[in-house]
């Protein structure tokens, strides 16, 4: 559900967004499209967020990636560890549908 929320918000914005179910086929997919932007939930089904990160990092391509969590965890220490695995920055949830565009748009530049 919040997948579907992330997409109309930002498509409502002008966005061109592509979103995926869980991790299979993140690499596929940010390989072809190139976003300037990934959006990445920490708990997918069946996938780590740390480690799908750790493979889009590790993933050739140019210029690198800016990658945001999005986790319902906001305890200093997690925010920490987001920060600390490299993460460009961190929106948590439930997201604000008030404040989530311009957050967005502040890691786009």
């Amino acid at each position: 559900m919040i997948r579907q929320l992330v997409a109309a918000v930002l498509t409502a914005q002008g966005h061109r967004v592509t979103a995926l179910a869980d991790g299979t086929g993140l690499a596929a997919a940010v390989a072809a499209a190139r976003p300037d932007l990934v959006l990445l939930d920490l708990q997918l089904p069946g996938a780590d967020g740390f480690a799908l990160l750790a493979a889009l990092r590790n993933a050739k391509g140019d210029p690198p990636l800016r990658v945001v969590a999005l986790s319902a965890s906001s305890a200093d220490a997690d925010r920490a560890r987001i920060r600390a695995a490299g993460f460009d920055g961190y929106i948590a949830k439930p997201i604000d549908l008030k404040t989530f565009g311009r957050n967005v748009s502040g890691y786009l530049g």
